[in-house]
């Protein structure tokens, strides 16, 4: 999954236990999958604490991008299994003033995806995804170029990971907003300091705002948890462990 190297880190200070939805890194990439659903995700967590801690007991949660809007669904559901939520970037987009926009720019990455395969419909995502608010008027030039390319056929796309979430992960993920109201577990919103402008970002801060958590700055950009990952587990350890960060 590619976090090992964080994993690894942060072992060095807590118990740790990742949380594999599709089951890709234990045998079960190039099977089928079905359109996936943000409560369906959160309950799995939920069992995964279920089986994990003992009775009493709560857990602290870091979920990254797509896992980041699981972290926010499990603290509505089951906020007394959370000692702390740490939401990385969650591409909850509804929440946005241009929300309705930011939703039909999803929706072409998935149309792309469709009809040019994941390399096209990748980097347009990366253009959406790295567009800050002083350029996201309709119609530029990073959102709008042409793409080319050849689509996955049913047999390859299930050994593509990234062929799997465009596919069955990127809409209903990108679709969800979580409840106008604080949650009850401790929860911070976080987003990588190289995203500064960008649209995950003023989401983050955005969604710490409407929940009631606060917001904070991780090393890295999106995946920073990847690409710096002793610092992005340094900076998690800290953030756990400060009430004010």
């Amino acid at each position: 999954m590619g976090l090992e190297p964080l994993t690894d880190r942060l072992a060095e200070r807590f118990t740790v236990v990742t949380h594999d939805p599709l089951g890709l890194a234990h045998g079960r990439l190039g099977q089928p999958v079905a359109d996936q659903r943000v409560e369906e995700w959160s309950e799995g967590a939920r069992r995964v604490l279920d089986a994990v801690l003992p009775a009493g007991e709560s857990a602290y949660v870091l979920g990254t991008s797509a896992g980041g809007v699981v972290a926010l669904d499990l603290a509505v559901r089951h906020p007394r299994r959370l000692r702390h939520v740490v939401a990385h970037e969650p591409p909850c987009v509804t929440v946005l003033p241009d929300g309705e926009r930011q939703r039909a720019l999803f929706a072409r990455v998935y149309d792309t995806y469709r009809a040019a395969g994941p390399q096209a419909a990748g980097a347009l995502m990366g253009a959406v995804l790295t567009e800050t608010a002083a350029t996201d008027a309709p119609g530029t030039a990073t959102t709008e170029a042409p793409v080319d390319g050849q689509p996955l056929s049913p047999a390859e796309e299930p050994a593509s990971p990234m062929a799997l979430f465009l596919a069955h992960v990127l809409r209903p993920f990108t679709a969800y907003a979580p409840p106008a109201r604080p949650v009850e577990a401790p929860l911070t919103v976080a987003a990588g300091a190289d995203s500064a402008g960008q649209l995950l970002h003023r989401t983050a801060a955005l969604l710490a705002e409407r929940c009631g958590g606060v917001f904070a700055e991780f090393p890295g950009g999106h995946i920073g948890a990847v690409e710096q990952p002793e610092a992005y587990a340094d900076r998690l350890t800290e953030v756990l462990g400060s009430p004010t960060h």
